[in-house]
């Protein structure tokens, strides 16, 4: 039925009905109405105490590929840390936790929800899986969202662009709280699995392209990666840190990325 309708809908009429209704699912429906949801007021004030807390101090990105495996994390034990997505499946080899978690993809929140509710640190997570998180302490709601414009904002209380990684959104929120330097490790930016941009897949067997074999294991629903729309938005990001003095450094063992100068991970400490 939707096919017969298309072929005989003019295409602009469809374009903008097509538009309308993906705006609407995709942000709009979120959006409606949050002003009054007490959850969205107190994660706003939230985010404010966050403004510039970390002014002039470092931090470590910490993304979730194979090559956290040769990178001695024991080093960050005293470090501002971001973890990305599943990072807490290192938790317990490593001893410690990270100092921050952000996590935006809907498909990892909507699977691994009571995972993230019983994380202890500061959890910045996309209002859009405010169900699935609603009355955790430790979770702060952000507007992020992947269509729209592709920016760079340095006021996480506003729209963040997602940039087709959870590692822009860590970005923008630590140019948000102040950080003079910024380091990654562990993106890798280099997936085995193949296959078109953002398309949804189930996992046949154990994960080669993250850090754990179970990270994305059999059986779970992800999205392939978008290589190219993230290196927009992390182009966007140096230039965002370089305008105002700052700087994001990449110290990735054997990292694919090439947007960021890169630094020699031990050098560092």
């Amino acid at each position: 039925m939707k096919a017969f309708i298309k072929k005989i809908t003019p295409q602009p009429i469809w374009k903008i009905g097509s538009d309308g209704y993906w705006a609407w699912r995709n942000r709009g429906r979120h959006t409606y109405l949050r002003g009054l949801d007490p959850r969205w007021q107190a994660s706003q004030r939230a985010l404010e105490s966050y403004r510039d807390k970390h002014k002039g101090q470092r931090c470590f990105i910490i993304g979730n590929g194979p090559s956290l495996r040769q990178t001695d994390l024991t080093k960050l034990r005293s470090e501002t840390t971001f973890g990305l997505n599943r990072i807490y499946l290192a938790f317990p080899e490593l001893g410690f936790t990270t100092t921050y978690l952000v996590a935006v993809n809907d498909l990892v929140l909507e699977q691994c929800h009571a995972d993230f509710r019983a994380l202890e640190m500061p959890k910045f997570i996309t209002w859009r899986a405010r169900k699935v998180l609603s009355g955790d302490p430790k979770t702060i709601f952000v507007d992020t969202d992947f269509t729209g414009a592709e920016n760079f904002n340095g006021d996480a209380r506003g729209r963040i662009y997602e940039g087709f990684t959870v590692t822009y959104v860590a970005l923008q929120l630590a140019y948000f709280m102040g950080f003079d330097q910024v380091i990654l490790i562990g993106v890798d930016h280099n997936f085995t699995t193949q296959g078109p941009a953002n398309q949804a897949v189930v996992s046949q067997g154990e994960d080669p392209n993250h850090f754990a074999p179970n990270y994305f294991g059999a059986g779970f629903k992800w999205q392939l990666p978008d290589l190219e729309g993230s290196e927009r938005a992390y182009r966007m990001a140096r230039r965002a840190y370089e305008s105002a003095g700052r700087a994001v450094v990449d110290a990735t063992v054997g990292g694919k990325l090439t947007v960021f100068p890169k630094v020699d991970y031990n050098s560092l400490f």
